[in-house]
């Protein structure tokens, strides 16, 4: 009986989950318990805060975590001034040329951020270009800006183009039918990508190091550096931090995906 009952389990579609819940444990689970504990304690495994208040009484790294925050920020806005008007573009075209397109900006993603960003290296040393604050900007952006396209994209596409119609239909001019109808109902897709934007940027270090030459540091960069030095308490603490400042972006724009998604079109 308990082996007929087991083999009706693994043939069950429960059973699949397991892969995927073992995986998640040891790479997911596991690891956010380790840097909870070591930001936590000290060297010796003694519960302690002195981790958190050395970063707050540690100007220099404060000034970091700021301007990474910002550097994330105008890296977002940037990627969505530029990635609206594309993937609004691309879902206007024909299907077999958009889909084509779509491919081209996806296809950068399948190569590692590593290698893009020394292939913008050698493209700023090709041109002459100095390496600083404008190439760390233009790397990310160009590294991220397919993470922004897409996800808008595929909301525009799927968009119920009923609600367009009737807007028309009540005499609703073309910038009207955009501003209270298609980007009303496109935010979702601009809520995901910015969070797809927002949260890399700020936990990067590899292009801030290779754009700037290692002049320029960000709060990822900051992170390595104490890890890299066998600093792991006060290293957790500043990823506990990190992953705050990411869990309260994700929050809010999930709260703000269910007001838009809500809300009335006009």
């Amino acid at each position: 009986m308990k082996i007929s009952n087991i083999r009706l389990f693994f043939s069950s579609r429960k059973s699949w989950t397991i892969p995927y819940v073992i995986f998640s444990a040891i790479f997911v689970v596991l690891p956010l318990i380790l840097i909870v504990v070591f930001a936590f304690t000290d060297e010796k495994g003694n519960f302690t805060f002195d981790n958190f208040t050395k970063f707050m009484a540690h100007p220099e790294a404060i000034n970091t975590f700021i301007y990474s925050i910002g550097i994330a920020i105008v890296n977002t806005l940037i990627c969505i001034l530029l990635g609206y008007p594309a993937a609004y573009i691309l879902s206007k075209m024909k299907s077999g040329y958009s889909q084509v397109i779509v491919m081209l900006f996806i296809l950068p993603m399948w190569v590692n951020i590593l290698i893009r960003t020394l292939a913008t290296v050698a493209l700023f040393d090709f041109l002459r270009l100095p390496l600083g604050e404008g190439a760390l900007i233009f790397g990310m952006v160009y590294n991220y800006l397919p993470f922004m396209v897409y996800p808008i994209y595929n909301t525009l596409v799927k968009m119920d183009k009923s609600y367009i119609e009737a807007a028309q239909d009540l005499g609703a001019t073309p910038f009207q039918v955009f501003t209270k109808t298609i980007l009303p109902l496109s935010m979702p897709g601009v809520a995901s990508g910015i969070l797809m934007v927002f949260m890399p940027t700020i936990s990067t270090f590899a292009i801030a190091e290779l754009l700037t030459m290692n002049n320029i540091k960000l709060f990822g960069t900051t992170i390595q550096e104490n890890i890299n030095n066998s600093m792991w308490n006060y290293g957790a603490a500043l990823s506990l931090i990190m992953l705050f400042l990411i869990g309260a972006a994700t929050l809010f724009a999930s709260d703000d995906n269910e007001e838009q998604g809500g809300g009335a079109i006009w």
